[in-house]
């Protein structure tokens, strides 16, 4: 399908997503994505022009490893290869921890990923930190953080701790000088309520890497940071709120978070992941929420591009309902991911992507159909018939599928 018709579609048609985690304005973020402002080297960012630009930043902490040196070994050698599941920390911390623990005993799944800050901003357990209690509102949602690492190393579970980073409406609220601001001096907020913090500014980065070596100094064997971009249609806002920014372009802003962040914890042994929305493997980096898949690719142990077939509308990878054909919507977008990222050669990192066990009902009679287990497996069989062997499940209550084969 032609990828500009695809786009139009999908803005136009409306992509559905969770009411829960991983939402966003994906029409919004489309709209930025299908008109890219053309940015080339050595070019100042035409937003550093505005008068409300709310001062200079400074630069960019800057990473202790070049970009442009071969990409190191696997920090996680011994790892396994991941097939994982989403845990909120009200699970991780309370009593359906169990049966989540019950279903990898008994099944090929390994891994949980554990939200240690979540899409509100919580810091998810109370930490001693009093740096990051300063900055954040740690919660006991998690009330024995080292009970529940205990677990995870009884159960043999390899544990990865989600951060999510530039979404952080307790952040933005406490420290108003680290967001975006309204002419009338109030912090902004997207539609559902949510505010998000300045990728340009290098204390957030510092707050977010300090949260993750916090979690590796717990136990935790990967970092995965969600939420790595501006706010979803931010280049129609971008010279209106009042924000801290350099000239740097924002692709280039969020690249460089990402290699500091890894040079930050390199030393630790932890591997660093990045959720990304799986259609930017078939479009034009997004420059409006700053979000390119090659370059973000680059810097990170682990990608996880989000294929859940509900994002996708009428069209794509010439599926008249993505929803309804999981295995072909994932291939699809494999297809998509590789031809993305193999120029990248040595620099490929794991492709690791999050997949579909909930049912998106909100499509529309006729568009959707329930997810069980034969849609889980198609979506499983797909990734393997594209040489993926590891991937995550997302549901945002954390109920998973009985019965599913997750060795395909």
């Amino acid at each position: 399908m032609n990828i500009t018709w695809a786009l139009l579609m999908m803005a136009l048609g409306g992509v559905g997503v969770p009411n829960q985690g991983h939402e966003a304005d994906v029409a919004a973020v489309l709209q930025g994505a299908m008109n890219p402002p053309i940015v080339t080297e050595n070019t100042t960012n035409p937003d550093s022009a505005s008068p409300n630009g709310g001062g200079t930043a400074s630069p960019a902490p800057s990473p202790s490893a070049s970009p442009e040196t071969a990409r190191i070994a696997d920090p996680q050698p011994d790892a396994p290869k991941v097939k994982g599941i989403y845990v909120t920390a009200y699970s991780a911390g309370g009593a359906r921890m169990e049966t989540l623990l019950a279903l990898l005993d008994k099944t090929e799944l390994n891994s949980m990923v554990i939200d240690i800050k979540d899409d509100a901003g919580y810091i998810t357990y109370k930490t001693d930190n009093a740096e990051l209690q300063q900055m954040g509102h740690p919660q006991p949602f998690i009330g024995d953080i080292s009970k529940l690492m205990t677990r995870l190393k009884e159960h043999n579970v390899y544990p990865i701790a989600r951060i999510v980073v530039f979404k952080d409406s307790v952040l933005a609220k406490k420290n108003k000088e680290l967001s975006f601001v309204n002419k009338d001096g109030s912090v902004w907020a997207n539609k559902g309520g949510d505010s998000f913090v300045n990728p340009y500014n290098e204390n957030v980065w510092k707050y977010n890497v300090d949260i993750a070596k916090e979690a590796v100094k717990l136990g935790f064997k990967e970092i995965q940071f969600d939420y790595v971009r501006f706010p979803e249609g931010f280049e129609k806002r971008a010279d209106t709120l009042k924000y801290t920014k350099s000239d740097r372009p924002r692709v280039e802003i969020i690249a460089d978070f990402v290699k500091y962040a890894k040079a930050e914890l390199a030393p630790l042994g932890v591997r660093i992941s990045v959720d990304i929305f799986g259609y930017a493997a078939s479009v034009p980096a997004a420059e409006g929420i700053g979000q390119d898949f090659v370059k973000i690719s680059k810097n990170v142990d682990v990608i996880s591009p989000m294929v859940y077939p509900s994002h996708y509308s009428t069209g794509w990878f010439d599926v008249k309902d993505p929803d309804k054909d999981p295995y072909a919507t994932i291939k699809g977008s494999m297809v998509d991911t590789h031809k993305k990222l193999n120029p990248l050669g040595s620099y490929k990192p794991v492709i690791r992507p999050w997949i579909q066990d909930f049912t998106a009902s909100w499509l529309g009679s006729g568009h959707y159909v329930k997810y069980g287990k034969k849609q889980v497996e198609d979506q499983i069989r797909a990734l393997k018939d594209q040489n993926i062997d590891e991937f995550l499940l997302w549901n945002a209550n954390n109920r998973y599928t009985a019965d599913v084969k997750y060795d395909q």
